[in-house]
């Protein structure tokens, strides 16, 4: 399997998580996207910066060929697997209770 084979599949994993196991619908919210396009610049200057310095090299087979501020499109694509599978288990284990401390005020001494 090739790097853009792998990046494919993570994103959608990633679209079908979200839509069917989750069942966030993230990706019809406009705060999603809002979130997204807030990441997307800084996400493409750590690429560009890790790329650009031979920090991180692709075999031209592996990959499209198509390069976007010096780092391979593939990389776009699993980006935004990640920020979208990491807002939606935040959002999945949030309507279920999931937090830190299920009692924050109890530690503040009420009740």
């Amino acid at each position: 399997m090739i790097y853009s084979d792998i990046a494919i599949t993570a994103f959608a994993i990633a679209v079908m998580a979200d839509l069917f196991l989750f069942k966030n619908s993230l990706l019809t919210r406009p705060a999603f996207w809002t979130s997204y396009a807030i990441i997307l610049p800084f996400q493409l200057l750590t690429n560009w910066w890790l790329t650009s310095k031979n920090i991180v090299m692709y075999s031209p087979d592996a990959i499209v060929g198509l390069r976007i501020f010096s780092a391979p499109a593939e990389d776009l694509l699993f980006g935004f697997a990640l920020v979208l599978s990491v807002m939606g288990m935040w959002e999945f284990w949030g309507r279920r209770g999931m937090q830190r401390d299920p009692n924050p005020n109890k530690a503040r001494g009420k009740n």
